[in-house]
């Protein structure tokens, strides 16, 4: 399976986008590497496993039966994420859930199928890391690396606050509504 090539639209003929398409260009960069991985789980048998189920079956491997939280936790995503793909492996028959010790709490338990499935499981991911490691070593500077220190800052001074004071910045005019009014009086936003 060929991966699909960045729009050579953007900002001018010759020239890559930079800044300004961050957000759309890391998606694209994500949705080419899930998609190749889960070209791999499809050659290997398993069409429609998704790439995001390996990191929550392999944490169950290793520590049992666990609540959604810890799984978030273990493989570094939000528990809403974590959430919703184990919503998705339980309609694929990889987990059970059952009540935690209060209302709000849920444990996940791998599945005799997701636990048959280990083997193969482990052999893709060690391949999958030798391969982003040999990807990594083309860059000019490593991908985690840069990954770790993108949520580093972003935790000094989140992409929401460093809008708010660009666009405070920018507009100094007071911002309206669609319908023409003021609004409250923070980020200032052009009319």
């Amino acid at each position: 399976m060929t991966s699909p090539t960045p729009a050579t639209s953007g900002p001018g003929p010759g020239t890559s986008p930079g800044p300004e398409l961050l957000g759309t260009r890391l998606r694209h960069l994500l949705d080419v590497l899930d998609a190749d991985v889960a070209a791999v789980y499809a050659d290997l048998g398993l069409p429609g496993f998704r790439p995001r189920y390996t990191p929550v079956i392999r944490v169950l491997a290793a520590r049992g039966p666990s609540p959604i939280r810890d799984l978030a936790a273990a493989i570094g995503v939000t528990h809403s994420a974590a959430s919703q793909t184990v919503a998705h492996m339980v309609k694929a028959d990889l987990v059970t859930l059952a009540p935690g010790a209060d209302a709000r709490q849920r444990i996940v338990a791998a599945t005799p199928k997701a636990e048959r499935l280990l083997p193969i499981l482990d052999a893709e991911w060690a391949a999958t890391t030798a391969a982003a490691r040999e990807f990594e070593a083309e860059l000019p500077y490593p991908l985690s690396r840069l990954l770790n220190e993108a949520f580093a800052a972003l935790e000094r001074r989140p992409m929401r606050q460093r809008i708010t004071d660009a666009a405070a910045q920018a507009a100094p005019s007071p911002p309206v509504t669609a319908a023409g009014t003021p609004r409250a009086a923070s980020p200032r936003w052009p009319r």
